[in-house]
């Protein structure tokens, strides 16, 4: 009796580690980068935010119509609004999520402050001025990055493209492009 109670636990332990090899628990598919070579010997990418399917989650002060509905924004942070998205690629495939802060500092007027994230890839911090460059974009430095973008420095703009709708709601898309080089030292 012993020997099949041992018998069966040695089975089914190797039952087990079978089963979690043969069947992964998590398939977590990553999306190939698309990823553009400069003349410069830079890279840069692309990814957009279609508006307003992409958007998670937004704060800010007196917001008629926060999201998600109920979301009540702290009066303390009543010069300032968050707001997260999801990023997608060339592709329309989503890659990652985004928040964009908005804040208020003073003297020198509001900043931007970006950060994205890519599953198994890394994440950027970007910080921009408010001001709209040649009328369409801003452009910002990015500041730090994880992982693969560790070792690059360069910017990143950001460009509200509105697209032609007949509802009433505010549609378009926000494009995000990167261009970035690697530089010596760097997280990793």
């Amino acid at each position: 009796m012993f020997k099949t109670y041992l018998f069966g636990i040695v089975l089914g332990v190797i039952g087990a580690f079978a089963l979690v090899y043969f069947v992964p628990v998590v398939d977590q598919a990553r999306e190939n980068s698309v990823i553009t070579v400069l003349p410069n010997g830079g890279n840069s990418e692309s990814y957009h935010i279609n508006i307003p399917m992409d958007r998670i989650a937004v704060g800010a002060a007196d917001q008629p119509a926060p999201l998600p509905p109920g979301m009540q924004w702290p009066q303390d942070f009543s010069s300032s609004s968050a707001e997260l998205y999801k990023v997608r690629n060339i592709h329309d495939s989503v890659i990652g999520v985004a928040s964009r802060v908005v804040v208020d500092t003073g003297e020198s007027g509001n900043a931007i402050e970006w950060v994205l994230h890519f599953p198994a890839r890394g994440s950027l911090y970007v910080s921009m001025q408010m001001q709209v460059e040649d009328g369409e974009q801003r452009s910002g430095e990015i500041l730090s990055g994880t992982r693969e973008f560790g070792r690059l420095s360069g910017r990143l703009t950001e460009a509200y493209v509105p697209l032609e709708s007949d509802d009433e709601l505010r549609r378009g898309r926000i494009e995000l492009v990167s261009s970035y080089r690697s530089v010596a030292g760097g997280e990793t």
